[in-house]
């Protein structure tokens, strides 16, 4: 009797000093720390001006893009709470072209399938493609405790996003003079001086083909980039595997759009007839962090 009535005993206190399994009240406090997130594009804005490039998509890194940032999340009224996340996601490809010379027939400055090309190469072009991808956002969800250091979320992510896709032309090497020169003619005061065709007497002379025209350039960049409005549904589960640290794991499908004519060059002018352009695909994110 003693030996079970001693067993009973220490049964019971080790049970009791696991603590409850499950929750028994609203858990308060909150965490932060440093996320990676895996985004898989459905597809890429300015896809089509790659192609342009020669560029095939596969060597972009695009697949998926990752975006490195931080999180923070904070409990408030009973099973809601809000947080926030930034993130920047990069990914770049570069090539290098062999220059041949043409002839061509129609004068259109394209070539065209049929036209002769000089088999002697002159030098090389290489180019790049950078593309960046910025967000900004708040997260709401609702908390469902599972155990003791174990929940499951769902929630939303909405904020602002920026997507910059950048494009830079080399001609052999870089040379410091060049850079910050005009490329149309000599600057002087509030003018610039156009040299006139065929060269000679200024009299005779006139723009060719009545447009002014590049002068002999080595390099060259080209930004197109866009804001748009993000939102990023999601379910997540989150333990707390020590007292103040803690891992979290959400999966969403990411839903952006960068509306038609917003576009702008260079980050000045906007690009009327650009298109609309999707920012769409499925997430994975995970964050260490440390809190409550």
């Amino acid at each position: 009797m003693k030996k079970i009535l001693l067993t009973y005993i220490i049964a019971t206190s080790f049970v009791c000093s696991q603590g409850d399994i499950y929750p028994t009240e609203a858990n308060y406090g909150g965490g932060i720390g440093f996320s990676a997130m895996y985004m898989v594009l459905d597809s890429v804005p300015g896809e089509s001006l790659l192609n342009n490039l020669g560029f095939k998509m596969d060597k972009f890194g695009t697949r998926p893009l990752v975006f490195y940032g931080g999180e923070g999340f904070a409990q408030m009224s009973g099973p809601w709470r809000l947080g926030g996340y930034a993130g920047i996601g990069k990914a770049q490809v570069s090539d290098v072209y062999s220059i041949y010379l043409y002839k061509d027939n129609d004068n259109d400055r394209e070539f065209d399938p049929g036209e002769e090309i000089e088999k002697h190469k002159t030098n090389n072009l290489n180019v790049k493609a950078h593309l960046n991808f910025l967000l900004g956002a708040a997260t709401i969800e609702y908390v469902v405790p599972i155990y003791r250091d174990l929940e499951v979320m769902g929630g939303a992510l909405m904020g602002l996003g920026s997507y910059t896709l950048r494009m830079d032309q080399q001609l052999d090497f870089p040379m410091w003079e060049n850079i910050g020169k005009s490329i149309y003619g000599t600057i002087k005061g509030d003018s610039v001086l156009v040299e006139v065709d065929p060269p000679g007497d200024i009299k005779d002379g006139a723009l060719k083909d009545n447009r002014v025209y590049p002068l002999d350039i080595k390099t060259s960049m080209t930004e197109i980039s866009g804001l748009f409005f993000n939102f990023q549904p999601y379910v997540a589960i989150k333990w707390q595997f020590l007292d103040r640290m803690g891992l979290r794991i959400t999966a969403g499908y990411n839903k952006g759009t960068i509306k038609d004519g917003t576009w702008r060059l260079n980050g000045g002018s906007e690009i009327k007839d650009s298109p609309a352009a999707a920012l769409r695909g499925i997430t994975l994110r995970s964050v260490i962090y440390f809190g409550l």
